[in-house]
């Protein structure tokens, strides 16, 4: 990937969305796999963090789903879907991710996470919430506050 030209590496990804700064920071980043790490990706938090356009939540991804280790990665879906549920309050991915690791066990985060974007996509999605559908309903403190009280419409 690393010797693939910028713009050969643009057409392949251009479908992504924002592929010219993804397309440069896949080459920088194959590039210090091979020069740094020996070919392997990193097996470590850190190590993958230091990658050009990696941040937390894509090295957690990588971490639970390539080494198969316990992590949360916090997205759009899980910070929704975390706050609404009461399972977290945080203002932030970060300060999501530590409210779930510490409410869930371990050994459930990465599986968790999964089953939480999956709701988040199909249910409780971020604009008209299938509240009514939810089988989490009458645990939700979101639904508890802004849909119980409401009273059901005729359609």
């Amino acid at each position: 990937m690393h010797r693939t030209s910028q713009r050969e590496l643009e057409e392949y990804i251009r479908t992504c969305g924002l592929f010219r700064n993804k397309a440069r920071n896949i080459r920088a980043t194959s590039g210090k796999i091979v020069e740094e790490f020996g070919g392997e990706v990193p097996r470590t938090r850190q190590e993958l963090m230091s990658l050009p356009g990696v941040g937390r939540k894509t090295a957690n991804v990588v971490l639970a789903n390539v080494f198969e280790a316990d992590a949360i990665a916090v997205d759009t879906h899980v910070f929704r879907v975390s706050r609404r549920l009461g399972l977290a309050h945080g203002d932030t991915p970060a300060a999501v991710e530590e409210e779930l690791m510490s409410v869930l066990p371990r050994d459930k985060w990465s599986e968790t996470h999964h089953r939480l974007i999956l709701h988040g996509r199909s249910i409780c999605r971020a604009r008209n919430p299938l509240c009514e559908q939810c089988p989490l309903s009458r645990w939700c403190a979101w639904f508890a506050e802004h849909r119980a009280a409401r009273p059901a419409t005729r359609g």
